[in-house]
């Protein structure tokens, strides 16, 4: 299909042109709006929001700049420049400050306090969160009915959201922005969405989103086949495909932040169900004695084969379950077992579902008999009876469980370096299973863009007028920090949208 050029006649017309509306693109759009730009937002899903909503709601901050871009630098690998990750080190300075700001729209209440990086890497004790702990009269659940997650995320987006409200701003749901449109000196001028071309005078601004819900850009960059998304289906690349259009250089595709996780009985039900989310833990200090993990995972030969509970688990996770077996031709741990006893059952709910999606109503019980009867987890009255369910020899899974029990008694994991006080033996029947599959919870690959948040072509050149914020091309290429995401979108979508608003108009 030709790339569209720029038409004889437009159907709208504005100064910038926002892709998405997450955190990323709200911001944008309240950045381009207050430098004196005609914004229009442009949003494909029924319900703004995109997988931001769902996310915890904590923006990385810091109190020193330089600390953090060395901490941003040793967990990047190399994949973006240093001038892009100081741009970030530097907006964590001011978000506090500027989360305040947006916070005076409805009185929402915000908390800060000191939590350190998710590795002991230099600078990793520089840093902090920023969040919305409250809003007078906001229920979370009454306001984004068809979203599942952190309410501190409900509440971060209602502030986004409340200051687009107050500035006219209107996000135009249910308009898939479909290619971009550039002029013959490549000037990206425009967007075609819906049928309709909108002309946009300074600038478009891509924030929307990564490719969870694109499962054929998965099997070509990433080693682990399949992963399931853990809440949202909107975010399905389309950002990555209109810059690569215009000639786009990308980054660190392969890499994604995720952990593993259930899989619904039902396969109409869209989403993979994460496990508990437990306290992260930096290496060196360990855990709280309080913090229980009660299972294990298994391969389909019934062998422990990596560390259930990581320093930071939802960002690393997966990563244990990716590798390929040459001889069997098969990955090992796709799907792997998770195993607890009957204690560990009765310990708290196993999963925990997070969505973004209209018409789900899905919540899982507390003492996980519901999903034992519906079938998402199974049970077994003996040793020999899980085996024969799970299809691994009776002598290897009495072994792997009596090597689990005596390393339990003896408080050490000297095969898998599991922490010692989340270690729970598991002896007890009924043995509860599952199978459990890697799990996405969002992308950081995409376009390249610079420190302006320009998006950048294969020849390292910007793309005059294009612009990239959030998840779409984010900067963290090889171990993700928690809460970096959400600062990014805050810091790069107004970088965007004040770069945007700044451009001299095209009339």
């Amino acid at each position: 299909m030709a790339r569209p050029s720029p038409p004889e006649k437009w159907d709208e017309c504005c100064d910038v042109v926002i892709v998405g509306c997450g955190y990323a693109g709200a911001v944008a759009a309240i950045a381009a709006h207050d430098d004196g730009a005609e914004v229009v937002v442009l949003e494909k899903m029924p319900d703004p929001g995109g997988i931001s909503i769902c996310s915890a709601g904590g923006l990385r901050i810091t109190n020193d700049a330089e600390a953090a871009l060395a901490y941003l630098t040793a967990t990047n690998g190399g994949t973006a420049e240093q001038s892009v990750l100081a741009a970030l080190a530097h907006g964590m300075v001011r978000l506090a400050d500027d989360v305040r700001a947006l916070a005076q729209v409805n009185g929402a209440v915000v908390g800060e306090r000191g939590a350190s990086g998710n590795y002991p890497l230099p600078g990793h004790d520089s840093f902090g969160f920023v969040t919305i702990d409250a809003i007078p009269g906001f229920d979370a659940a009454q306001a984004y009915p068809q979203v599942r997650g952190s309410p501190a995320g409900a509440m971060l987006f209602k502030v986004v959201a409340d200051n687009l409200a107050t500035r006219g701003i209107a996000p135009k749901l249910e308009t898939a922005a479909e290619r971009l449109i550039a002029d013959g000196g490549g000037n990206v001028v425009g967007v075609l969405a819906g049928g309709r071309a909108i002309k946009a005078r300074r600038g478009v601004v891509l924030a929307c989103g990564g490719f969870e819900g694109n499962s054929d850009l998965q099997i070509q960059h990433w080693q682990a086949k399949p992963v399931f998304s853990a809440a949202f289906r909107g975010n399905t690349g389309d950002g990555i495909r209109m810059a690569q259009d215009l000639g786009a250089a990308l980054w660190h595709m392969w890499h994604f932040h995720g952990t593993y996780g259930f899989r619904h009985v039902d396969r109409n039900y869209p989403f993979a169900i994460r496990t508990k989310r437990l306290p992260d833990w930096l290496p060196g200090e360990g855990l709280r004695s309080d913090v229980r993990m009660p299972w294990i995972l298994l391969d389909r030969h019934g062998v422990r084969f990596m560390n259930e509970y990581e320093p930071y688990l939802q960002d690393t996770g997966a990563r244990g379950l990716e590798r390929f077996d040459p001889e069997s031709q098969s990955y090992p741990a796709i799907p792997a077992w998770l195993i607890v006893d009957e204690d560990g059952r009765n310990m708290y709910a196993l999963g925990r579902p997070t969505y973004h999606e209209r018409g789900l109503q899905f919540d899982w019980s507390g003492d996980n008999q519901t999903e034992i009867e519906s079938g998402i987890l199974r049970q077994a009255a003996s040793v020999a009876a899980l085996a024969e369910a799970i299809e691994v020899p009776g002598d290897q899974l009495t072994q792997s469980l009596e090597r689990w029990n005596r390393q339990c008694e003896d408080g050490i994991d000297d095969d898998q370096g599991r922490p010692a006080s989340s270690m729970v033996a598991i002896v007890k029947p009924p043995f509860t299973y599952a199978q459990v599959w890697p799990v996405v919870s969002n992308t950081h690959g995409g376009p390249v863009h610079d420190a302006r948040q320009r998006i950048i072509d294969v020849y390292g050149k910007p793309i005059p007028r294009l612009y990239a914020a959030g998840e779409l091309g984010s900067v963290f290429g090889h171990l993700y920090m928690s809460g970096g995401n959400l600062a990014e979108c805050f810091i790069g979508g107004r970088i965007a949208g004040q770069e945007a608003a700044a451009q001299e108009g095209i009339f």
